[in-house]
């Protein structure tokens, strides 16, 4: 059985033109001709299914969390994710750099190569069948998403904690960056101005250590709260 055809039997489904499905495989590293229009036509079908899914199963949702519930689905971690489940890294063809440097586990390509083979799937057989693989391959993310994932991230909640109040917004600084420059970790502070309240946190991107932050510097500021009524009591 060829790379191909083990392909196929993972994603459900016989390409009519095989070259379609070997060009959505195909990284820019390799040559002119690759994944790049296959992938800006898959990321506009798998945005629209997506959004039909939502909007028939969660009616009483305004558009706003509709918004952030499609954006946690299509995002990159996500997209990634479904390419390894599909074991999508021993099928990329990728030019001699990226192989050197990992690229078949990368997060960013491995994401654009899910969309470039729904892509290649709405080419070759039409728009069911694109829809198709999409519900099935994202049933595990659909199953998971709901209402309570659409909360505001630590760093909105923060801000919007601090605005209603009337209190300056919290200040974030980069304290370090340490490790090679594909392997970087981040240090980041999380201080209010008008209260002697501040975290550190660190991680391997700028606002992974930020959302941290500013989660930690919530709680101490709400037990800040608490501890302050409990003494004017």
């Amino acid at each position: 059985m060829s790379n191909l055809d083990k392909l196929e039997s993972k994603l459900g489904y016989a390409f009519v033109d095989k070259s379609l499905l070997a060009l959505a495989l195909t990284h820019r590293s390799r040559g002119a001709k690759n994944y790049e229009r296959l992938e800006f036509l898959g990321d506009s079908i798998l945005g629209f299914v997506i959004a039909d899914w939502l909007y028939h199963n969660y009616s009483e949702l305004a558009e706003g969390k509709l918004s952030r519930m499609r954006s946690s689905l299509v995002r990159k971690e996500t997209l990634a994710q479904v390419a390894r489940d599909l074991t999508l890294s021993e099928h990329l063809i990728l030019g001699e750099g990226e192989l050197k440097s990992g690229g078949f586990n990368r997060d960013s390509i491995l994401a654009d190569t899910v969309e470039s083979i729904i892509g290649a799937l709405y080419l070759d057989s039409g728009f069911e069948q694109a829809h198709g693989f999409i519900h099935q391959k994202f049933e595990q993310h659909l199953a998971k998403i709901s209402a309570e994932s659409t909360h505001k991230d630590p760093k909105s909640k923060l801000q919007e904690t601090m605005q209603k109040r009337g209190m300056e917004l919290p200040v974030y600084e980069i304290i370090d960056v340490s490790g090679a420059q594909h392997d970087q970790e981040f240090t980041v502070e999380c201080r209010l101005t008008n209260l002697p309240i501040a975290s550190q946190s660190v991680a391997r991107s700028r606002r992974a250590a930020e959302q941290a932050a500013a989660a930690e510097v919530l709680d101490l500021f709400v037990d800040h709260i608490n501890q302050a009524r409990k003494l004017a009591r």
